[in-house]
């Protein structure tokens, strides 16, 4: 499940400040924090107690492990305002004006595609396949000849899996603001370097001491 948040991006004095509408994944931050706080405690643990090479592995261990865990839990995150989709994803931040985003997909993950035909998957904005069931046993139910929906005037519709109103909501946001001054530029990909440095720097660490015996 992910929810929404605002933040206010860096002021433009030559227009009026647009919020960033912020979407993460609780269950994917909650996991992290568990999985960090475990490789803390044996990391720790090792580098107090252990004995003779076992500090170093554990040093190694822990650099490799929790930038990785990292990049994969707390990381991801999506934020949407009128101008344009920032995508931080655990190897890359994509910012798309909302003038190159050509769609907005969801399949058995959520996807942005650019003019271009690149598509950009939102990690943060996971697909519920569990949410989706759900909607559709209601719909089904209501549908149904004697149906519970039946007994009213009007068909209540199910609510959406909240990643697919997510979702309609930024397809909302793209339709709306595709044409807007505002909103035209060039598609940015920057890898991230804080993600991956470390995450470099602990496997080479890991792999000599192992190779050392």
């Amino acid at each position: 499940m992910t929810t929404p948040d605002h933040q206010s991006p860096t002021p433009d004095a030559s227009r009026p400040e647009s919020k960033d509408r912020i979407y993460r994944s609780p269950a994917g931050m909650a996991g992290g924090a568990l999985v960090l706080a475990l490789v803390g405690w044996l990391g720790i643990d090792a580098l107090v107690s252990g004995n003779d090479r076992v500090p170093w592995l554990a040093l190694a261990g822990m650099i490799l492990i929790i930038p990785l865990v990292s990049a994969f839990t707390l990381r991801p995150a999506v934020y949407a305002n009128e101008d344009r989709l920032r995508i931080r994803n655990p190897w890359r931040v994509i910012v798309l004006p909302w003038a190159k985003v050509a769609s907005l997909k969801s399949g058995y993950s959520n996807e942005a595609v650019d003019t271009t035909g690149a598509k950009y998957q939102l990690w943060a904005v996971p697909v519920s396949l569990r949410g989706r069931k759900k909607v559709a046993r209601q719909q089904a139910r209501s549908t149904a000849p004697g149906g519970r929906g039946r007994t009213h005037t009007a068909v209540q519709e199910p609510t959406p899996a909240q990643t697919d109103q997510i979702m309609g909501d930024l397809r909302e946001l793209a339709r709306a603001r595709g044409a807007a001054e505002g909103s035209q530029g060039e598609v940015s990909v920057r890898w991230a370097y804080e993600v991956i440095a470390p995450v470099v720097a602990g496997a080479v660490l890991l792999a000599v001491l192992l190779a050392m015996g």
